[in-house]
């Protein structure tokens, strides 16, 4: 447990961790960092050290809270107008039954939103609103006043059960920020390798030996969240 404990301490002052899911799920290792403490430096090196999609996680109870729905579920009520919409639910995903993905949003104090600088303002200022002590109301009519979607940064919502049934990377890292005391958020980054494909774990485990960072496996989180 000492790597967990590691992580733990590292994501509460702000750095990355890297988490691999499993060999029978994505295949995938993750950049991890606590959304609260986000900063541009942090986006510059998931664009350009990790190279996947850049997300930012809510766990359920936070996202219901804001009023924020599973996208998927948005295009099941849309396809009353939108018919094809009604046609691209993802029953068929490979390694999971459900997706996590919400909507995408921008801070409205951004420009275009996608720069390191504007995308690192919107997970802290939202992870900001998520984490306060004000009643779900009041935090969807902030959320409202504060961010217009569509936009630049993606939102995972875990399930609401996190790791009890369902052990995808969103799950695993909000489940680390929680272990670690955090507000439940974390921003996340696949990691890509130059052949087209995912990294490979022994390829992220060398970049978190270069670069003084936790590599954690999923059962290594599983674990932690069983024990706690």
């Amino acid at each position: 447990m000492a790597d967990i404990e590691r992580a733990l301490q590292d994501l509460r002052m702000g750095k990355m961790v890297l988490v691999y899911d499993f060999d029978d799920r994505e295949r995938e290792t993750d950049m991890v960092v606590a959304s609260q403490y986000v900063d541009h430096e942090h986006i510059k090196t998931m664009r350009k050290d990790g190279g996947g999609l850049v997300c930012t996680t809510l766990h359920g109870p936070l996202a219901e809270e804001l009023g924020l729905p599973f996208l998927a579920d948005l295009f099941a009520i849309a396809s009353k107008d939108y018919p094809s919409m009604g046609g691209l639910a993802p029953f068929d995903i490979p390694y999971d039954t459900k997706s996590a993905f919400s909507v995408t949003v921008n801070h409205r104090d951004t420009y275009t939103g996608i720069t390191d600088r504007d995308r690192a303002l919107t997970i802290v200022e939202l992870s900001r609103i998520a984490g306060s002590k004000m009643g779900a109301n009041e935090k969807r009519e902030e959320f409202g006043n504060h961010f217009r979607a569509p936009g630049h940064v993606h939102l995972l919502r875990t399930s609401d059960e996190l790791l009890g049934n369902r052990q995808g990377h969103t799950e695993m890292s909000t489940v680390l920020t929680i272990l670690a005391g955090l507000i439940p958020s974390a921003t996340i980054c696949e990691m890509m390798g130059d052949d087209g494909e995912a990294l490979s774990k022994e390829k992220a485990m060398e970049y978190a030996d270069r670069h003084g960072l936790v590599f954690l496996e999923g059962k290594d989180v599983l674990e932690a969240w069983k024990n706690r």
